[in-house]
């Protein structure tokens, strides 16, 4: 039954290969032929300003950044010894970083993020690492619990 299971997945990914495969060699086949104008079959509104504008929308409407960034002004203790190890470090980066850390499906890798975005060479507090993994785990279980 096992194997029936991986196999079947095996098959979904080689098709996502090939779908992706087929597409990129579309694209190529699309440079080769217009040259630099093949951009203008794959971006809308080229000359617009979206180069600058890139991102915004994943940073602005995002509702679990809004929840992380609340939750990081709060007074819960939690929160309140984040801000203390940061020291100086800016919140709203130190909020992106670890919405995008969230996103790691794997719980110790992500652990290991969120520890890695709390230590830093301007830590204003000298921690060690059982305190900063302490932390970093503690954090995660309040972020587990409002997300």
């Amino acid at each position: 039954m096992a194997n029936k299971r991986e196999t079947h997945r095996c098959d979904n990914q080689v098709d996502t290969f090939s779908e992706a495969l087929a597409t990129a060699r579309q694209m190529q086949q699309s440079w080769l032929t217009y040259g630099v104008d093949f951009v203008n079959f794959y971006v809308e509104n080229v000359d617009g300003d979206w180069l600058e504008t890139w991102g915004n929308d994943e940073i602005l409407d995002n509702s679990r950044l809004d929840a992380i960034k609340e939750f990081l002004v709060s007074n819960d203790s939690v929160a309140v010894k984040v801000r203390e190890d940061l020291g100086e470090r800016s919140l709203f980066d130190f909020a992106v970083n670890l919405e995008e850390s969230w996103r790691i499906s794997e719980i110790n890798d992500r652990l290991s993020a969120v520890r890695n975005l709390l230590d830093s060479e301007e830590n204003s507090v000298d921690t060690d690492d059982v305190k900063l993994l302490d932390l970093a785990n503690i954090l995660l279980v309040k972020l587990a619990e409002i997300l």
